[in-house]
């Protein structure tokens, strides 16, 4: 008895079976887990790619204007068409309820630090952007199932509940993307906000007083400060990548490109540099610019008429005539009377008569306003139409003053191969402007700030010196200041020519 007992006890035929009858649902197990994996693989594919394209969707129209979140919600909706091919309802569209878009004005700085669909970190800090104004970043996640409609969550094919678990996943992906908007095509120069005031009941933005035609026909004249005290009517110098501020401004580029959101101050910048670069843009090259009278990049404008005296030094200094034999633009009425660095609008069309006279022998023929931004045209043109009706009809370029000056507005002093060519306009810069009087102490720190907007300005006459008899260069001559007019501005209310042409748009993924 004994003796079969061990015989059966050491008989190892069929062991095979025993041991595949084991392993079999071990092995299916493991198939359909891996099935199971790659099937959440690609669910978390399909709505990653889905909320990145969303949340980049929305990052893009968030520049900074009141309706940017209206924007961004119907730009990322037109998006929700991204199909999931492997949720419990199967080649489910994304709809509305599936996620949840959330606006932020700032993100923790490591992405170690959780973000919850309703913008709070891990930490307990509330990111929510608390309007359209201040939201830069778009935060899209993935619903869960109880809210939505079943885009993250499918059944497992193992069946997970037999070990006490649950027979369904849940994919929650989060993408959160950001807006950067940058400008290129500018000079390293900001002005201070002429309608800045200590007040906020009476102190606007450039935006709003380009809006509201307060900045039309008016003649605004900088000066950089000298004593620390920054005001309207001061400007200041930025950062940039090149080795010369003359050269810059000259060139009308600073070799780099600002955020819109944050920019540097410079320091240490003789001012005679911005004199002598400005000035090439009506064909007056100081001595050290002599050598650059045939480059290219160093063009004036296709019209330089600025009422100059034609002597031997008209090449290289500016002279203003005292005959009124030819004329400069004119100069504004009740100067820093209601805001420092800006005079009245031009008041009537009478207010161009002497120029036109002087320099084109015949009554002035009342010009249209084209450049007001409140869309009215029955009031006198501003300095930069006129100039404009000169360039628009050629004859008034090449039209000589009265005698003796006999000026014209060709700039001969320019005696590069290529001539000079009216796109982009080179009496056309790109400006930051920075409210001076909430930012005094990061301008002397040389820190970075937040412009308050960028202008398109026009120079309306080439820079004087105190003391002419020196060169553009000698800052013992001292400047008087720049004058211009304001054509257009960023921002909603704006005539659009400004955006559209400097500023670099871009929206990109953070997390």
């Amino acid at each position: 008895m004994f003796r079969i007992a061990r015989k059966f006890w050491h008989d190892q035929r069929g062991i095979a079976m025993i041991l595949v009858a084991i392993m079999v649902p071990v092995l299916v197990g493991f198939a359909i887990l891996t099935i199971d994996f790659g099937r959440a693989s690609g669910l978390h594919n399909d709505l990653q790619k889905g909320v990145d394209a969303l949340a980049l969707a929305a990052a893009a129209e968030l520049d900074g204007r009141s309706d940017s979140i209206d924007r961004a919600n119907r730009a990322a909706t037109t998006l929700l068409t991204n199909k999931t091919l492997f949720s419990t309802s199967g080649n489910h569209t994304l709809a509305p309820g599936d996620v949840t878009i959330t606006y932020l004005s700032g993100i923790p700085a490591s992405d170690d630090i959780a973000l919850t669909a309703a913008g709070i970190d891990a930490n307990g800090a509330n990111w929510v952007a608390p309007d359209s104004q201040s939201a830069i970043f778009a935060e899209v996640t993935v619903n869960p199932s109880g809210l939505a409609a079943g885009a993250g969550t499918f059944e497992t094919i193992f069946p997970v509940s037999l070990i006490g678990g649950s027979n369904t996943m849940e994919i929650r992906p989060q993408a959160v993307a950001g807006f950067v908007q940058s400008i290129c095509e500018t000079v390293p120069i900001f002005m201070c906000n002429p309608f800045e005031t200590t007040d906020p009941l009476t102190s606007k933005t450039i935006q709003q007083a380009f809006a509201s035609g307060d900045t039309y026909s008016r003649e605004f004249r900088i000066l950089k400060s000298d004593n620390n005290t920054w005001n309207p009517g001061n400007f200041g110098l930025l950062d940039n990548n090149l080795d010369s501020i003359r050269d810059a401004i000259a060139m009308g580029t600073a070799g780099t490109c600002y955020r819109r959101d944050a920019i540097t101050t410079k320091t240490g910048v003789t001012l005679g540099q911005v004199n002598a670069g400005l000035n090439t843009r009506f064909a007056i090259y100081s001595n050290s610019l002599s050598k650059y009278d045939k480059d290219f990049r160093y063009r004036p404008s296709v019209n330089v008429r600025k009422g100059s005296k034609s002597t031997g030094a008209a090449c290289n200094k500016y002279s203003p005539v005292d005959d009124n034999t030819a004329l400069p633009l004119p100069t504004g009425k009740r100067y820093g009377v209601d805001r420092p660095g800006m005079s009245d609008p031009i008041g009537s069309q009478l207010d161009w008569s002497a120029y036109w006279q002087a320099n084109h022998k015949v009554p002035y023929p009342n010009i249209p306003s084209k450049t007001n931004p409140t869309g009215l045209t029955n009031q006198p043109a501003s300095r930069y139409d006129v100039y404009r009706w000169e360039i628009d009809h050629p004859s008034l370029i090449t039209d000589q003053s009265l005698n003796p000056t006999k000026e014209v507005g060709t700039p001969l002093c320019y005696k590069g191969a290529q001539a000079p060519t009216d796109s982009p306009d080179r009496r056309l810069m790109n400006m930051a402007v920075v409210d001076c009087i909430a930012n005094t102490g990061k301008i002397n720190g040389h820190s970075q700030i937040k412009p308050s907007g960028y202008a398109s300005v026009f120079v309306s006459t080439p820079i004087q010196k105190e003391d002419n008899s020196k060169d553009d260069e000698d800052t013992s001559a001292k400047e008087k200041p720049i004058s211009l007019e304001i054509v257009d501005v960023d921002g909603g209310f704006a005539n659009n020519t400004l955006v559209d042409k400097a500023f670099r748009n871009e929206a990109q993924l953070y997390r």
